[in-house]
């Protein structure tokens, strides 16, 4: 259910900041944006799935707080990514 090495590839080469970089706070976000899209249309099928629902609701947390993070420290980077992930803010 997770995702493939081949679309994490696809989403690291789309926010790194440089070659080889997976721990920037752009990358990781859009990362656990890709997986909550995921679980999200996983439980639209699935209504009663507690355990991924529990899941989802962990990996919103995460991306909340590398969101909070990036805002505090790069506010034009945080703008940027919001804009281009579609985030509500």
């Amino acid at each position: 259910m997770g995702l493939t090495k081949q679309e994490k590839a696809k989403i690291i080469e789309g926010y790194a900041r440089h070659d080889g970089d997976t721990g920037s706070p752009e990358v990781q976000i859009a990362i656990l944006t890709t997986r909550i899209e995921q679980l999200t249309d996983h439980l639209r099928t699935h209504k009663h799935d507690e355990h991924s629902r529990r899941g989802l609701l962990k990996l919103v947390g995460l991306r909340r707080r590398h969101l909070k993070y990036l805002a505090r420290k790069d506010p034009n980077t945080y703008r940027e990514l919001i804009q281009k992930l579609g985030l509500r803010r």
